[in-house]
């Protein structure tokens, strides 16, 4: 059977199309890493630039022989606001040997030697957590309900921040970990994006397919 469209039709349609291809085109998903160099990132002791290096197209630290003498960052050179970073991670390390443990910065400032700000956790007994780093401590649990099923503890993982405003969402591999809001007006809603590495035991950590999209 032939079905027969107006040309009204037709124009309502396409217009629905243009739009929504407009309005996609809006996104702007900006790489933070262009796999060769640490361009655009910095450590917040300069002393520890030698502790994050670049191999295979990705941001590592830890050689997984040594300890991890300190917690270190490297940190992004541009602040960002209301947004959504997306990475690939995987941690690694010998938990016998002391603490295995990582994570993303966001939103946050170097005070002095300090990294102040909301830290996404990475690491056994913390995964999916919001740390706040140096002020308040941990915000609130992830929740491993689903994720414990589809997690790769010393795999490659994905991590997902998704800032808007007061709200805050993690996921890790798809899962909703946290869905936190802020209600502290004093807290800053701007700044910096850092990966860490914790002190603690023999541990190495990478990071890769590092992008953000800004709201």
């Amino acid at each position: 059977m032939r079905r027969f469209f107006s040309g009204a039709v037709l124009v309502v349609a396409w217009s629905m199309i243009v739009t929504d291809l407009s309005a996609q085109s809006t996104v702007k998903v900006t790489s933070l890493f262009d796999g060769k160099t640490l361009a655009g990132w910095k450590t917040v002791n300069p002393a520890d630039e030698k502790l994050w290096y670049v191999k295979d197209s990705t941001i590592m630290s830890g050689d997984g022989v040594n300890k991890i003498p300190a917690n270190t960052y490297l940190y992004t050179t541009k602040s960002y606001s209301d947004f959504e970073f997306r990475c690939l991670f995987k941690l690694s390390g010998d938990a016998s040997t002391g603490l295995i443990n990582s994570g993303i910065q966001y939103r946050s400032v170097v005070e002095g030697d300090k990294m102040v700000g909301y830290q996404a956790d990475i690491g056994t007994g913390y995964w999916g957590d919001i740390y706040d780093e140096h002020r308040r401590g941990k915000l609130v649990g992830g929740d491993l309900t689903t994720l414990s099923h589809v997690l790769k503890e010393n795999g490659w993982n994905s991590y997902i921040i998704r800032c808007r405003g007061n709200r805050h969402e993690l996921y890790i591999n798809g899962v909703k970990t946290c869905d936190y809001t802020e209600t502290d007006p004093k807290i800053p809603k701007k700044g910096v994006i850092a990966v860490q590495i914790h002190s603690g035991g023999v541990a190495q950590v990478a990071f890769r397919d590092l992008v953000i999209t800004e709201f």
